[in-house]
């Protein structure tokens, strides 16, 4: 089968080859043709390296098909029904799982380690993105990935909320939990970024100010529902115009580094919430002072999966969509098959794309 694959990490280009198979079928396991998958930025910090991933792996965790088998023991998905992929699914019985808090459970992240693709020619080993590699015309994955969707959910639509729709609505629900009435800044507007600012949307806050440097991205953060939008050198005028230089009640940092996770600090009022959204290096340190820890009371909550329960959030993502109270349709900016992969992974660095979709 098809397969986009990065030999080596740092590399900045995918290989389309034809000689990849799903490996590892069996017990617990399922077997998924996969229909769409989207461009997620932290595909591109797998290949860069700045998120942990052994390789030569096929990126892609956002993604949405159709399960072909299913291994023994599987009971809540069948052969023909319609499902997204969970790449961070809950196991159900670890601590994190029994305190509620799903989207901490390392079950997921283990996944990353185990093979589920091999080379046809020399039987090589080959590993999927976060334990998925939705770049793939087929991937075998652990059951609990598999979601089952309504039929009324395009797959295109189905891959986006696996992944960057969640992400940034549960930021805003889950984790900060917006108040209606109050001022929201969104620092990074690409898909999660724009997902965030229609959360803010939906939970009724007043002001929501879009910070981004590409245009293209500040006028489509205004169509998704930001009051106004931004340049991030226009930011302090816009937090003393707009609050009288006292700050946001609500930042949310959506790029992943520890400059922005500053600015972000600085924005956000005292008493007020920083969110972190993107997801940043290993090495890359964010400094505070312990007096301004202290003396500002600002809260800084790290978003990891839009926080809560994956599945509810699906659920509720779903019931936005069909409500008209949020806009996914919107989000994909570029169609794209898998032999112009590259094509979108430029497009994603230079800004020009929210979100691809990939058809399979």
């Amino acid at each position: 089968m098809r397969a986009a694959l990065l030999h080596e990490t740092g590399q900045d280009e995918l290989e389309v080859v034809d000689d990849i198979e799903p490996a590892g079928f069996g017990p617990g396991k399922v077997r998924v043709r996969m229909r769409a998958t989207g461009l997620c930025h932290s595909d591109l910090s797998a290949m860069s390296g700045v998120l942990p991933q052994p390789a030569p792996f096929v990126p892609g965790h956002e993604g949405a098909g159709e399960v072909l088998e299913t291994g023994e023991g599987v009971t809540h998905v069948a052969a023909g029904d319609r499902v997204l992929v969970c790449w961070l699914p809950p196991c159900g019985a670890c601590p994190s799982c029994r305190r509620g808090q799903g989207h901490l459970c390392l079950t997921g992240f283990m996944n990353a380690g185990t093979p589920n693709f091999l080379r046809a020619q020399g039987g090589s080993d080959v590993f999927g993105f976060a334990g998925t590699g939705t770049f793939a015309e087929e991937a075998v994955l652990p059951a609990a990935c598999a979601t089952p969707i309504p039929d009324d959910v395009p797959y295109e639509i189905a891959a986006l909320i696996g992944c960057g729709v969640t992400t940034g609505l549960g930021a805003a629900f889950n984790t900060a939990r917006v108040e209606a009435g109050s001022s929201v800044a969104v620092i990074g507007c690409g898909g999660v970024g724009v997902s965030v600012v229609q959360g803010a949307r939906a939970c009724g806050a007043a002001q929501i100010v879009a910070v981004d440097p590409v245009a293209g991205r500040r006028e489509a953060a205004l169509r998704f529902g930001a009051s106004e939008a931004v340049a991030p050198d226009e930011l302090a005028a816009a937090k003393q115009r707009l609050t009288g230089d006292e700050g946001f009640d609500y930042v949310f940092e959506v790029v992943g580094r520890s400059a922005t996770a500053r600015t972000a600090y600085e924005a956000t009022r005292r008493g007020g919430t920083l969110c972190v959204v993107g997801a940043g290096a290993v090495d890359d340190q964010v400094q505070f002072s312990m007096f301004e820890l202290f003396f500002d009371e600002k809260r800084i909550l790290p978003s990891l999966y839009g926080g809560g329960d994956v599945r509810r959030s699906y659920e509720r993502a779903i019931a936005l969509w069909r409500a008209g109270r949020i806009d996914l349709e919107g989000l994909i900016t570029h169609r794209v098959g898998l032999d112009d992969i590259n094509k979108a992974i430029e497009q994603m660095r230079t800004g020009e794309a929210l979100r691809t979709s990939i058809a399979l």
